[in-house]
């Protein structure tokens, strides 16, 4: 009604499909859906009447570039990982293996290409998942940061991963605190979309992070060998934190929620994180009733 009091709308109704995600009304709130989306990619992929696998992703296996032979489709390969890449929208729980998958579109291998077949056919396996909102009367901002810390077997690069909700129902510590002020970045947006529809946060954004040292850097100006390579412009998470504009705190790894993001994960953990990042089935307890 406010919207309307400003620019010329019409109203077409409930929400029910766009570009490409289904909306569920439930009682326990929206649920964002994308079953026939995965049921074209799985189409387009000959992969209808693959078996499925309880996760997206396998923890013995360390994908490298330069490791098996070319696939002899790569456009079909980097059409099929755009396609999860869009996906992963309304399914965060496979963001790390699509991400992963992505690393390689320049030339993709058959080992690549069989980790997209794992995920396409832990998709068909969820195809009826998708991501719950929920109400809340809270809009205190929480967040989760992570990172693996030199987990590319070809580089050495750190993997770093966050999860961002509004209210709730180099070391390793340089790869954990550079995770954070990406975190903070996309606080600090968000901060400014509820500002612009008038949703004031009631406190300051709480950020959680499992790496001790990286909390003692938001908090602290004294540095040490394991921080002093630190560009400049990533202190801004500590000064943040002195404007008491953002509260750090350590987590236990158990319960990171970003856990997922930076790693490929055994099923029961990988169950548990899916379950708390509101991705869900619209046939769960969570949803039904």
């Amino acid at each position: 009604m406010q919207l309307s009091s400003e620019f010329k709308l019409k109203d077409l109704g409930q929400l029910s499909y766009f570009l490409g995600v289904e909306a569920q009304w439930t009682s326990a709130g929206l649920l964002l859906t994308q079953r026939k989306y995965i049921h074209d990619l799985l189409q387009k992929a000959h992969m209808q009447d693959a078996n499925t696998v309880s996760t997206p992703a396998c923890t013995t296996i360390k994908l490298s570039a330069f490791s098996g032979t070319s696939v002899p489709d790569p456009t079909l390969y980097r059409s099929i990982v755009g396609g999860l890449q869009y996906l992963s929208m309304t399914r965060p729980d496979i963001s790390f293996s699509v991400n992963k998958a992505s690393q390689f579109m320049h030339d993709p291998r058959d080992q690549h290409w069989q980790a997209v077949k794992r995920i396409l056919r832990y998709l068909k396996a969820t195809s009826a998942y998708g991501l719950l909102i929920q109400k809340s009367s809270s809009t205190q901002l929480f967040a989760y940061s992570d990172s693996d810390w030199a987990g590319s077997i070809d580089d050495r690069k750190s993997t770093g991963g966050y999860a961002l909700f509004v209210g709730l129902a180099r070391s390793s510590t340089e790869a954990e605190y550079r995770a954070l002020a990406s975190v903070v970045q996309e606080l600090q947006w968000l901060q400014s979309l509820l500002h612009e529809i008038r949703q004031s946060c009631s406190q300051p954004p709480l950020l959680f992070c499992d790496n001790l040292s990286a909390t003692y850097l938001t908090n602290t100006p004294i540095f040490h060998s394991r921080s002093r390579h630190l560009e400049i412009d990533f202190h801004f998470v500590r000064d943040k934190c002195a404007q008491k504009e953002l509260q750090v705190r350590y987590i236990s790894t158990t319960d990171q929620l970003a856990d997922g993001f930076t790693k490929p994960l055994p099923k029961t953990r990988f169950l548990h994180l899916r379950d708390k990042l509101s991705v869900v089935s619209p046939h769960s307890q969570l949803v039904g009733g």
